[in-house]
């Protein structure tokens, strides 16, 4: 785990570097200051000597100078170190999940993702820059501060010896005690993110059904266990101030009585037992921020092991080593197809989705797909431009395994319409360019006019350059599947998709899409999936899948006579009238 961690370090090493540097002289400054005390105290105060006094101060103003100017520079260079590590992990980890595959992205969730780019990146960086800084400084004054203890009187040194024992087995103790609560709390920060991303983005379903006072309920329970945890860690954490204090306390005591004594007998100077107190409260500060850097380590340390996952996460579809680039064309065929998600996945059960599916389609057809809910449609097509692997057979793509191909050149070449359309923010052109960046504004408007979206964009007062809001929240769900079905068209693919993606449109519209998909696409292979017979009727030939096997793969005519699946759909989608927008 660090060692994947600390690759990201980057550029920032020299900062890494000089942090640590810089501190230790500020350490250095800071402890010579009780010295050169003692000295004004027993060689210019007690002796009526005054130009020691005027000596030894500046020496004590320079020293404290130097230690705030040390300090200054380790701070600017600590900043800089562990802002530079943070914004490496984000791109780090950004740049991993785009390379990851479908069966990759299923193992997360989309808040954990969110939860591990934000809260968990932000508490390794609070950390790293306390173990720059705090973790060199604490364990060095506490060593220096100890040696210059045991010079000034060994006997009264072993009177804080025995504390730090002390409190080195509470401070050991607590963090037993609390890391296991930190490794469960991060569980709970993705819940609550959970919560918060599905309240927003189903915001109109929520008050269309009034269930706001649910969806308070809801976030109140996941914000009340996150809460509970808190106070659970925080309560034991809580012990690390008293006890510290008694420590001190007592030190202080105990010191006070013996030096005392010292002093009577003539076996120490008053300066001393001030420079002893001085290093005693340094000590005893170094051990309390000790402590506040185990409890950081710890919270960070749940934070480093589930930022580590997604970065060592390897992509189950990689690239051949020689791999092709060059598509022949849109004949697809399955050979013995087998495939499930897997156990690991989140919506896997392990069982086979898809179950030896073996068929053929040439180049330029049009296939129509339709059959129950799970069935396998969307799985079936998502093994086409590889988004998933086969677990066994072959998919061949232009008379080739898909494996055997650049999976850049491959998804380039098999344009999906996904059921879930998505838009991002910007102008109509910039989400039409995502299908061809540098397609022209006539070829956008010959893409839209062939997906039929021109007729409403047209209408708009900015057209093409009107504003879409994230997610395509100002346009309607048959607009965002038009612009869906024009922007996969500007790739001008061998293969089209379509996965139930005119689901929102009449079916005058889809018709008019099928018919502009005949007459300028006509090499192109088409496959549609569709819920409505009437939509993929007029295809060449149609596949019907049930429970993950082919039922009937035939043209509409003869599976009406011959598939009793495909014949039960078309009588309940028929004799009850037709699709909601067609004549009986």
């Amino acid at each position: 785990m660090l060692k994947t961690l600390s690759k990201f370090i980057g550029k920032y090493k020299k900062a890494s570097v000089l942090t640590p540097v810089f501190t230790a002289l500020e350490v250095f400054m800071e402890i010579l200051i009780p010295y050169v005390t003692a000295s004004i105290i027993d060689k210019g105060i007690e002796a009526g000597n005054m130009k020691n006094v005027l000596i030894y101060g500046g020496i004590m103003i320079a020293l404290a100078f130097l230690s705030l100017l040390f300090g200054i520079l380790a701070g600017r260079y600590a900043a800089s170190a562990s802002t530079g590590f943070a914004a490496n992990l984000r791109e780090g980890m950004y740049e991993r999940i785009q390379k990851f595959s479908f069966s990759n992205i299923d193992k997360f969730s989309t808040a954990g993702l969110v939860t591990r780019m934000t809260t968990d990146v932000t508490n390794l960086q609070n950390a790293y820059q306390m173990i720059l800084r705090i973790a060199v400084r604490a364990p060095l004054m506490l060593i220096c501060s100890v040696i210059m203890s045991f010079t000034i009187n060994a006997n009264l040194s072993f009177v804080f010896l025995a504390v730090l024992i002390f409190l080195g087995a509470v401070l050991m103790l607590i963090m037993k005690k609390v890391m296991p609560v930190f490794t469960e709390v991060f569980a709970k920060y993705d819940a609550l993110n959970a919560e918060v991303q599905e309240n927003v983005s189903g915001i109109r379903v929520v008050k269309a059904f009034v269930r706001e006072e649910h969806e308070k309920k809801k976030f109140s329970s996941a914000a009340e266990k996150l809460c509970g945890l808190f106070i659970k860690a925080e309560s034991i954490l809580a012990l690390n101030s008293p006890v510290m204090m008694l420590s001190i306390y007592g030190c202080v005591i105990a010191l006070s009585w013996l030096g005392a004594h010292y002093i009577v007998d003539g076996a120490m100077t008053t300066g001393n037992l001030t420079s002893l107190f001085s290093y005693i409260m340094s000590m005893l500060m170094s051990l309390m921020m000790l402590s506040m850097i185990f409890v950081m380590i710890t919270m960070s340390l749940a934070s480093a092991r589930r930022i580590s996952e997604v970065l060592v996460e390897e992509p189950d579809l990689t690239d051949p080593q020689q791999p092709d680039n060059y598509i022949k064309s849109g004949s697809i065929e399955f050979k013995n197809v087998c495939f499930s998600y897997k156990n690991g996945n989140k919506q896997g059960s392990g069982e086979d989705t898809l179950h030896d599916i073996s068929l053929k389609i040439n180049s330029g057809e049009t296939i129509g797909i339709i059959g129950g809910t799970g069935c396998g449609k969307s799985s079936f097509v998502s093994l086409i431009s590889r988004l998933y692997d086969v677990d066994k057979g072959q998919v061949l793509v232009g008379g080739k395994d898909v494996r055997e191909y650049d999976m850049e050149s491959l998804r380039n070449q098999v344009s999906v319409v996904l059921q879930k359309n998505v838009l991002f923010s910007g102008t109509i052109l910039d989400n039409l360019r995502w299908g061809n960046e540098n397609a022209s504004e006539e070829e956008c408007e010959d893409a839209c006019k062939q997906a039929c979206a021109d007729e409403f964009i047209e209408r708009m007062p900015d057209k093409y350059n009107t504003w879409i809001e994230q997610g395509g929240s100002n346009v309607s769900g048959g607009q965002k599947q038009r612009l869906c079905i024009a922007r996969a068209l500007l790739k001008k693919p061998k293969i089209l998709i379509l996965d139930d993606s005119t689901s929102a449109v009449d079916t005058a519209t889809d018709s008019r899409i099928r018919k502009a998909f005949s007459e300028h696409i006509p090499d192109t292979t088409k496959l549609i999936i569709s819920q409505r017979i009437s939509g993929i009727q007029s295809a060449d030939r149609i596949l019907v899948l049930d429970e993950g096997q082919v039922s009937g793969f035939d043209t509409h005519e003869n599976l009406l006579k011959t598939n009793k699946i495909y014949k039960e759909i078309y009588d309940a989608q028929t004799q009850g009238g037709g699709d909601f927008d067609k004549p009986a």
